[in-house]
């Protein structure tokens, strides 16, 4: 084989990667975009007063079994932001957004969207 030979069929190899890719990426685009506006229609806005916040794996944390089976296995192994707080009378564990853990007060009083057992957003929160 010439050295032009080889030089086409590895381009082409590239290209059939790169298209595949393409495809693939919109897919799980689409996908993420179904995901946030299932998001966007189901989040309530509560007061919640934070009792703890923390990164822990799942099997670790006080999430409820049914909860635990629906997380993917993918996910299942790496340490998530969790949130323990306060709603109404019962305390409870909260998964949360990455954004919004970075930013949440301890021990405060915060207004959050919640989407299920999800913080999305925090709105403000009281001294």
């Amino acid at each position: 084989m010439a050295w032009w030979e080889i030089l086409l069929l590895v381009l082409g190899i590239i290209a059939v990667i790169l298209v595949i890719l393409y495809f693939v990426g919109r897919k799980l685009q689409g996908k993420a975009d179904n995901q946030q506006t299932m998001i966007d229609q189901n989040k309530v806005t509560t007061s919640i007063l934070v009792i703890d916040k923390k990164k822990q794996k799942v099997k670790d944390s006080n999430l409820p079994k049914v909860v635990q089976d629906q997380i993917p296995k993918y996910i299942r192994f790496r340490k998530l932001p969790m949130v323990k707080a306060k709603i109404g009378p019962k305390i409870t564990t909260l998964l949360c957004d990455d954004k919004v853990f970075k930013a949440l007060p301890v021990k405060r009083m915060v207004k959050v969207d919640l989407a299920g057992m999800y913080i999305v957003g925090m709105k403000g929160f009281k001294k």
